[in-house]
């Protein structure tokens, strides 16, 4: 199960790249979509991988990129 999740927004994205070289799990790829720019923004591939580490969004110098955890179910419930 993923453990984080990301939302691109798709309007924002200039498909620099900078979050795929930085995403140590390998989960973000281009997606072949083009936004109203003509830039091909980014999704997640691999979206199984994902920790929530965040470094895809500190890394956007476009603030394109929210990073979501998900909690650690506590134990006993």
């Amino acid at each position: 199960m993923p453990r984080g999740a990301i939302i691109v927004d798709k309007e924002r994205c200039k498909g620099c790249g900078l979050c795929l070289v930085f995403c140590p799990q390998d989960v973000l790829a281009f997606s072949g979509e083009h936004n109203r720019s003509s830039y091909d923004v980014v999704c997640m591939k691999h979206p199984e991988q994902c920790t929530g580490c965040g470094f895809c969004a500190q890394t956007c110098p476009d603030i394109a990129i929210e990073v979501y955890r998900q909690k650690k179910p506590k134990d006993g419930s």
